[in-house]
């Protein structure tokens, strides 16, 4: 990122993520270093949405993608309910990865348009873990009311 952002830091149990002076660095050729992230800081209380926003190139992804490890942390500390998501592997990463998630910037490049909204829903909860069988068409729409999606729309295709 081109300069530094920081948020102020809250301190208290309702912080659910931390980021700490994150730094991310990029190979680029045999002595050149690509500084795509430079000591970001910011927290997501519990119950908050965090939109980052800034020119393309900026690094907005990267610090997404760093957050969940998708990219090597150069420097700094993620920490997600007070655990050190920078010094995870294998299956404990594994564990973490499906509570922390990240939009890309064109979502709706993502979405299928031929399934509809609430089969792309059951599909979600399929690869986490939990049985579709189980989540009856009122749970989903219950789950869509909950973000403030009508369930008129569950019918819908994007």
């Amino acid at each position: 990122m081109a300069g530094t952002g920081q948020a102020q830091l809250r301190d208290g149990d309702d912080v659910l993520l931390q980021v700490k002076d994150l730094v991310v660095h990029f190979p680029a050729g045999r002595r050149r270093v690509v500084h795509a992230v430079s000591e970001v800081s910011f927290d997501v209380v519990k119950g908050e949405t965090l939109g980052i926003v800034g020119e393309s190139g900026c690094g907005k992804s990267t610090v997404a993608r760093a957050i969940i490890r998708l990219v090597d942390i150069t420097a700094g500390e993620v920490l997600y309910a007070g655990q050190d998501l920078a010094g995870l592997e294998g299956e404990d990463l594994r564990r973490v990865r499906p509570q922390v998630q990240m939009i890309f910037q064109d979502p709706i490049s993502s979405l299928n348009p031929r399934r509809r909204v609430r089969d792309v829903i059951a599909e979600g909860l399929a690869v986490w873990g939990d049985d579709i069988g189980s989540w009856s068409r009122d749970r989903i729409d219950e789950l869509m009311d909950a973000v403030g999606v009508e369930a008129r729309y569950g019918a819908r295709r994007p």
